[in-house]
């Protein structure tokens, strides 16, 4: 307001006669006491912080909580730091002098993330998500969540900050008007015949004053959006993070990993990002109007022309808009897609592998993203045709204005054309800001429709269990008439009709064939099921142990304390009842060590090892353990069973699904389940007595058992006695596991550290060699010459048509013009247009080289990643290759194109504005040297530090990503245990060290900004001194005119900022670049060595010498193995840990190169020959059964190679065809992401139906039935033996009775052959390490 008042003062006092002195002397008070209040309200935090403290309890969560009054201080990990931000005085506000430290910091050595000092608490994730969730007003229940309602809450958030932002856009807006509306006032001055030098020296003042004004203002409110932006950001990924928690198994399948992964990485992005447009929106018509009010001043009822055709071109966006949000919907939801398809290949990366399937999932994720690319294609396109409208709209609008005034005789002066172009220039900044504000308001709003449908999506029903007062009797758990469905609108029950009390220290044993429904009556249990009818009932805390293990990424000590105090003494108690103590000796951490995504560091046994030590360290009252025996050893089974459920769980209420008949007769009661209900229920004996369903399984299990008799038999005391010392003998030599990778991958932690490393970050400059390779990738860079001189013929005529029209008419009324009014307009036609049709060949250029660039390197990174040995997928967290499959292609396919065009403008328009003015007087390069020189320092300077924040950023955030799939798929596990609290904490703190980056990036940014504007108001107010002293005649006031035209806008800030941007954002093909240089396996095909068609006939085996190694500087692990495996024959692999059952596989199948030695199949050796070649003619049924999101078929047969007959064929064979045939669609049924509407065991047959298909002559089964009943083994095994007869069955088995009935068995340990025979030879011979192992199951067994 003081603003307006001066200028309007200003403008009487130049139209009329002196004013008062005290009337000028008020309005320079009054402008510096208004910006004074104005920053002190803004910048007040007292009452930001009485909110946040306010509001902390609302969530118990806070790492940060406020340990000083007034705000200044925060306590992380029980030490105060300091914040620069809450301590800085004003003058250290007003000029960001509070950054000083840090940057001086950054300049000295490279930045760490313990550099950054924390947030304020106001900007901390834990109050910022406290305050949204009470704006929300959102309990997951009654009330939904809508856009609308969405949208409210974060205004609500933000209103404070909404409206100060407001304020300084308003001043910053009239500030920008003053320089248009004084430049004819200039011209006249300069013109004028008598010269008062202090009228001039009050226009220089006038001038600097508003831009001084402008930079303050612009300064804050970009700074202020900036934060906005990280609030916005932490109150969204923390309500889809605490959503996710919540979500039911209906809403999961309905809403799978890739989309909410899309959600948290694009989606909360693009809605921060809209902070910097949310002003634009009424900002635009106030520039418009402000503009149009100017050009009446100095053009009159022309003005109206220039209303009139930019409404038009206002009224043009209505169709663009709902053009735009199709495209962009439609480039969404295939994206999406794309990153499903993308998240579920990285999860089961070894198993595409071992089945040589990878090629055949990257080829679809290629072929989804050549779809998402049309889309994405048509809205670049139309976002860059829209761009040049709107860029060239401020000339159209010129030059149909000025033709207007031409034919209606209205007289131009040099003055008024002045101040209308100076207008016109300011008004192209809303114009082209125009189309950006409609597509990211279009984008935002797909985007938080997206985010408001995850919100409304169902929740588990917390009332699902009851709890029984803690007195409640004698009873642990009951169920009365259950009625449960996964899905509530299907018609057919999950389970039937439940009845079933379990008291306090009872033993529950729960079994049953395979898909009879054991897995959901623990999810029942845990309330994870859906209640249709009937009553549950609990009484105490519960602790699950999945059959799928679920291990976070983190310390093993982490995982197994689950968020509890340490207790040693108890934890020394579990480990040892867990047989973990001589894993963690061989690890170099010990329980320190890092446990990669997923738990791939680990084997299957260590993981359900480590899940059951967290479900005993719990100390809960009821246990639920879904078959966690399977994945383990014949022998560390029984240990656990022993150890844990009858010791150190003795006196606990557990109930426990298993397999393994020998587990039954501890149990005080057992349910038999079939068809979705118990069918028998009662003590081993009872059952066994009444026979039926029962009997199928101990009567296989006996069957299996019947082989060792002879055993049994023979087996004196003494031999027992004998047995027994063997067995404590071996368990002291080695500990109790069944993954022999397991000790290489702890020596490689000991030689290099952790196996999951941080990851990897560049230090120092983005080299030239990124934006060589970037604008190289395609045509060699041909077209870049092409987009450099459409850019400088733009800005060449752009200025030609500026001085032309200025030159041509005269500066006051009554002179005459030089040239005729036709010729005038014509040329200025004709320079207008050839400027617009170089903006638009500069367009669509970039557009058409980014958008070729962004598939070459999608397609580059995408197969590198897809050719990548497998140990990389085990040192690399998914999150980070999802990251650059997500953001960072994200950021290639729209922003670098679009960031690039903008610094080239910059660039070519900065050095045109220094053309105009040294052409005008070249004497003004003496203050533009310096000044170009000390802003290069200054920028210099802090590139350095906002470059690595800007890396820091990119690096914290992946770890929120990872974090909320790695929680969503643990969400059953989290919430038996009750640590949601917990979880939640550690996601609000991720956010927080994702926004410390964020923040202080945001700081240096204006720090630099804040300066170069400085340094450009000084050397303009500088050369309007230098104008005004120059003795009149010597320049034209028409061409000084249009240098104080030009030099309005004049700053280097704007080359730097967009340099920056660039810098910043050309990091995501730095990140994308770095997978593009992955090591590669060997070669898939070797057209040298290709293998017959038939090959192998045989399924002959020879290994000769093998030595194998998992790094160049580790030990053997296997040391000189030589034998052979005849074809047609069975051979089973057995020993103990480390000794190298897997490996072995492993190099079968060149997962693992040999260092020395061969191995031949039917007598070609594999290493000479095409991984593909070799993969695809061997099967391999794995130990963790793996399905694919699709169909049936697609899951059967992911090559199409077979027809459904034979598929048919194969699932009645592997017991799976009257099951399939039940279902809707039959093999078109859904198959869920990671199969999870298939019960485990079912997962492992159509493992089976797979080798059915393919019938190789070599098929290995890494403990293929681990997770089916005995009943349902022994069919199995049948149908090998029938199907198989003459191929090689490679078989690493848990159970003894699996080998038994096999050919030849080979005993390994510690890499070397210990025995290799059939195994009656070997149990003949009573000495031999199998006969050992055979007669310590069978006396467990016994016992």
């Amino acid at each position: 307001m003081s603003c307006s008042c001066l200028v309007i003062h200003l403008d009487l006092y130049w139209k009329h006669s002196s004013l008062p002195c005290l009337l000028w002397v008020s309005d320079v008070v009054s402008i510096i006491f208004g910006l004074f209040f104005s920053f002190a309200g803004l910048f007040g935090k007292s009452q930001e912080d009485g909110d946040s403290q306010l509001l902390e309890p609302l969530l118990k969560v806070s790492d940060n909580q406020n340990s000083g009054e007034d705000g200044q201080t925060s306590s992380v990990n029980g030490e105060k730091t300091i914040i620069p931000y809450a301590n800085a005085n004003l003058f250290s506000i007003f000029t960001f002098s509070w950054m000083g430290p840090l940057l001086g910091l950054g300049n000295k050595r490279t930045l760490d993330l313990d550099d950054l000092p924390q947030l304020a608490d106001c900007d901390s994730a834990n109050v910022v998500f406290a305050r949204f969730r009470n704006k929300l007003e959102y309990d997951g229940n009654g009330d939904q969540v809508s856009t609308l309602k969405l949208v409210k809450a974060l205004i609500l958030l933000m209103w404070k900050e909404i409206l100060w932002t407001a304020l300084l856009s308003i001043v910053c807006t009239l500030a920008s008007y003053v320089g248009p509306y004084l430049i004819d006032a200039f011209v006249q001055y300069l013109n004028s015949p008598h010269q008062l030098k202090h009228k001039g020296y009050g226009l220089v003042f006038i001038f600097f004053l508003s831009k001084l004004i402008r930079c303050l203002s612009e300064r804050h409110l970009f700074f202020k959006l900036r934060n906005m932006a990280i609030r916005v950001r932490a109150a969204l990924f923390s309500i889809i993070y605490k959503k996710g928690l919540k979500l039911s198994s209906q809403s999961k399948q309905d809403h799978t990993s890739g989309e909410n992964i899309n959600l948290m990485s694009v989606d909360v992005e693009r809605i921060s990002f809209f902070s910097w447009y949310l002003h634009d929106i009424w900002r635009v018509p106030v520039q418009i109007v402000l503009a149009l009010l100017v050009l009446y001043k100095s053009l009159g009822i022309a003005s109206l022309v220039a209303f009139i055709v930019t409404m038009i071109l206002m009224l043009a966006n209505v169709p663009l808009e709902k053009l735009q949000e199709n495209f962009q919907g439609e480039l969404m939801g295939s994206k999406d897609q794309r990153m499903k398809v993308t998240s579920e290949a990285l999860r089961n990366m070894r198993i595409l592998k071992l089945q040589g399937w990878e090629m055949k999932f990257l080829a679809k994720i290629i072929k989804l993203r050549n779809f998402e690319t049309r889309w994405l294609k048509k809205l670049i396109y139309s976002s860059a045709l829209t761009a040049f409208v709107y860029s060239s709209a401020p000339m159209f609008i010129s030059m149909i204005t000025f033709g207007f005034c031409i034919i209606m005789g209205i007289p131009l002066q040099s003055g008024k054309i002045l101040s209308a172009l100076a207008t016109f220039e300011i008004l192209q900044v809303p114009i082209y800001s125009l189309p950006d504000t409609i597509s990211m308001t279009v984008q935002t709003k797909v985007s938080l429709d997206r985010i408001a449908l995850f919100l409304c999506l169902d929740d588990l029903h917390p009332n699902i269990v009851q709890q029984f007062p803690r007195d409640g009797g004698d009873i642990a758990v009951e169920i009365v008439k259950g009625n449960f469905s996964w899905n509530l609108h299907s018609l057919n029950f999950t389970l039937n009709d439940l009845n079933f009390p379990v008291s306090h220290g009872m033993r529950v044993a729960v079994c049953g064939f395979v898909g009879s429904g054991k897995s959901s009556l623990l999810s029942c249990i845990m309330g994870e099921v859906p209640k249709v009818s009937g009553i549950i009932q609990l009484n105490g805390t519960k602790a699950y142990v999945a059959q799928s293990p679920w291990i976070q990424s983190g310390k093993i000590v982490d995982n197994i304390l689950f968020g509890k105090k340490m207790d040693k003494d108890r934890y020394e108690m579990v480990l040892e009842a867990c047989s973990l103590k001589k894993d963690l000796e061989l690890c170099a951490f010990g329980d320190q060590t890092i446990i990669g995504e997923r738990g791939v560091n680990l084997s299957g046994g260590q993981k359900q090892r480590i899940q059951i030590a967290r479900a005993l360290y719990h100390d809960a009252d009821i246990y639920l353990f879904d078959d966690p025996f399977s994945a383990v050893d014949a022998q560390t089974g029984i240990h656990l069973f022993k150890e844990c459920l009858l010791g150190i769980l003795g006196s606990k209420t557990v109930i426990y699904v298993t397999h393994q008949i020998e587990f039954l007769p501890s149990a005080d009661l057992i349910l038999i389940m079939r068809d979705e209900k118990i069918t028998q229920a009662g003590k081993y004996e009872e059952i066994l007595s009444s026979g039926t369903d029962f009997m199928e399984l101990v009567g296989a299990h006996k069957k299996a058992l019947a082989d060792l008799n002879f055993v049994e038999s023979g087996a004196t005391l003494d031999n027992l006695n004998n047995g027994e010392e063997d067995r404590n003998m071996l368990s002291s030599k080695k500990s109790i596991q069944d993954d022999e990778e397991t000790e290489p991958k702890k020596k490689l932690l000991e030689s290099e550290g952790q196996l999951v490393q941080e990851e990897k970050r560049e230090m120092g400059e983005v080299g030239l060699s990124i934006y060589w390779k970037y604008i190289t990738a395609v045509y060699k860079g041909a077209f870049v010459p092409l987009i450099l001189l459409a850019q400088i013929l733009f800005q060449l005529l752009l200025i030609f048509s500026s001085f032309w029209i200025v030159l041509s008419t005269p500066i006051l009324k009554d002179m005459r013009p030089h040239i005729t009014r036709s010729t005038l307009i014509f040329v200025y036609v004709a320079l207008i247009l050839g400027s617009s049709l170089c903006a638009l060949i500069r367009s669509m250029l970039i557009v058409t080289v980014g958008y070729k660039t962004a598939t070459l390197l999608f397609n580059k990174m995408h197969l590198r990643i897809f050719h990548a040995p497998i140990s990389f997928f085990d040192s690399t967290p998914s999150g980070r290759i999802l990251n650059r499959a997500s953001i960072d292609q994200s950021a290639v396919d729209n922003s670098i194109p679009r960031q690039i065009e903008e610094l080239l403008i910059s660039v070519i328009g900065f050095i045109g504005t220094i053309a105009v003015m040294s052409h005008v007087a070249w004497q003004m390069l003496i203050v533009f040297i310096p000044m170009t020189v000390t802003c290069i320092w200054y920028q210099q300077y802090y590139k350095s530090t906002a470059r690595e924040l800007s890396r820091l950023a990119g690096v914290c955030q992946a770890p929120i990503i990872q974090h909320f799939a790695e929680s969503s798929l643990g969400s059953a596990t989290i919430r038996c245990f009750d640590q949601e609290e917990r979880f939640m904490k550690t996601n609000l703190k991720l956010v927080d060290g994702f926004s410390r980056p964020k923040f202080y990036f945001s700081g240096a940014m204006e720090w630099l900004c804040f300066r170069m504007d400085m340094l450009a108001s000084v050397t303009y107010a500088v050369s309007l001194v230098f104008f005004i002293l120059m003795p009149k005649g010597v320049l034209s006031p028409g061409v000084v005119g249009l240098a104080v035209t030009y030099g309005l806008d004049f700053s280097l800030h704007g080359v730097v900022w967009d340099l920056n941007r660039v810098e910043n954002i050309i990091i995501s093909v730095e990140r994308i670049l770095q997978y593009t240089c992955i090591p590669s396996e060997p070669l898939l095909l070797v057209d040298e060595n290709k293998p017959g068609c038939e090959w192998p006939s045989q399924g002959k085996i020879d290994i000769v010498d093998l030595q194998v190694r998992y790094a160049p500087h580790l030990p053997l692990v296997l040391r000189g193995i030589k034998c052979t495996f005849p074809g047609g024959m069975k051979i089973g692999i057995v020993g103990r840990t480390g000794s190298g059952k897997s490996t072995l596989v492993q190099t079968l199948f060149r997962m693992l190169e040999p260092t020395t030695g061969q191995i031949s199949l039917d007598d070609i050796n594999i290493s000479k020959i095409g991984l593909h070649d070799l993969r695809s003619r061997l099967s391999i049924i794995p130990q963790d059964p793996t399905m694919f999101e699709g169909t049936l078929r697609s899951n059967l047969d992911p090559l199409e190679e077979y027809t459904d007959e034979q598929i048919w064929e194969a699932l009645d064979r592997c017991q799976l065809g009257d099951e399939v045939k039940k279902k809707e669609g039959k093999l078109d049924f859904a198959v869920t992401e990671n199969g999870e509407n298939w019960s485990m065991g079912q997962r492992q047959l159509v493992c089976l139906g797979r080798v059915l298909l393919k019938k190789s002559k070599v098929l290995v089964l890494d403990e293929a039935t681990a997770s089916v009943d005995t009943a349902t083994d022994y069919l199995i095994q049948q149908t090998l033996k029938q199907h198989f007869s003459r191929s090689t069955v490679i078989t690493i088995a848990h159970r003894i009775t699996s080998i038994l009935n096999i050919d030849m068995v080979l005993l390994l340990d510690y890499g070397l052959v210990l025995e290799y025979d059939s195994p009656a030879k070997l149990l003949e011979n009573k000495s031999s390490s199998f006969a050992k192992l055979v007669r310590e199951y069978t006396q467990r067994c016994s016992s």
